[in-house]
């Protein structure tokens, strides 16, 4: 059961399995999507090819769901990120349970966003676990972690990336020890627990009081989804897509007041020290550096 590119690793990997047999794959209906409401293909779909047994449930705990998986008589279940709660029903229909592949290192960032909010949070460190789900949200025991480094660099993007890539290995180990019976099953101690909720749109809005790191890991993290605006300038409605930035010291001005037009892009006061503005996107244009950016706007006094 997935959705998503970051679950077509992980299908990947099971069907290139010796060992393991993908008897069905489970998505979510195609929903039209974007200006023109088209539908958009499941890449869980197209990775999932030749297998005849692709079963789209909008709800898959209904009792025609349930029945359906029961008729694919599966020895386990795997999930990535497939976005639907699973019941009691479903929690049972498999011998040996059903495996959620999460990205991070639980029990921290138990939620639908880890990853972003992991870079947001300024974790250097984060990673894949698997376990065995139960009736609350990522709380099951763990049977198998392993850390992946947050790189400066990194994007929401380009370490989810990284992230089903690794988890899919994980999770191939994982399967090997539940047909071995080696599986060992570690309780999550839930006074360690940290929530990564769900991101909305307005989380990308930059708040240039908060300290200039926060604000440049968030830039981070945002991308590619919600991504992060600032409207400039303050208070006109235009609004700016930052794309990438930098931190450098500040000059101890009210927070959004232009410091600099001059350089790799514009700089910013934030709350502390200031955020350069490498990469940026005005409204209904293409993608541009910094520089390019300053060449065709002049200065102005704060950004909001």
């Amino acid at each position: 059961m997935g959705s998503g590119t970051i679950a077509c690793p992980s299908l990947r990997a099971l069907m290139a399995s010796r060992d393991d047999t993908v008897v069905g794959v489970v998505i979510r209906p195609e929903r039209p999507r974007g200006r023109g409401l088209k539908v958009h293909v499941c890449p869980v779909t197209v990775t999932a090819g030749g297998i005849t047994k692709v079963l789209a449930m909008a709800d898959v705990n209904s009792a025609d769901s349930v029945e359906q998986l029961r008729n694919l008589k599966p020895d386990v279940v795997v999930i990535v990120a497939f976005g639907q709660f699973l019941k009691t029903p479903v929690l049972r229909l498999a011998p040996y349970g059903c495996v959620n592949l999460h990205p991070s290192l639980l029990p921290k960032y138990r939620g639908a966003a880890p990853i972003p909010r992991a870079i947001a949070g300024g974790e250097q460190i984060t990673g894949v676990s698997t376990m065995l789900i139960n009736e609350r949200m990522d709380a099951g025991d763990i049977l198998l972690q392993r850390e992946v480094a947050v790189e400066d660099a990194d994007t929401g993007g380009s370490l989810q990336d990284r992230l089903a890539e690794e988890g899919a290995r994980l999770l191939v180990d994982t399967m090997t020890l539940i047909r071995t019976g080696t599986a060992q099953r570690r309780p999550q101690v839930d006074g360690d627990a940290t929530f990564a909720p769900i991101l909305k749109k307005a989380d990308g809005r930059i708040d240039w009081t908060m300290p200039a790191v926060q604000i440049h890991n968030r830039v981070r993290a945002f991308n590619p989804w919600p991504g992060s605006i600032c409207e400039v300038p303050a208070g006109s409605g235009a609004f700016l897509k930052v794309l990438t930035t930098g931190v450098e010291d500040g000059k101890g001005l009210a927070p959004g007041m232009v410091l600099e037009w001059r350089g790799s892009g514009p700089l910013i006061q934030a709350g502390d020290k200031a955020v350069r503005l490498i990469a940026v996107q005005p409204e209904n244009r293409k993608a541009m550096n910094g520089q390019a950016y300053m060449c065709g706007h002049q200065a102005p006094e704060c950004f909001g």
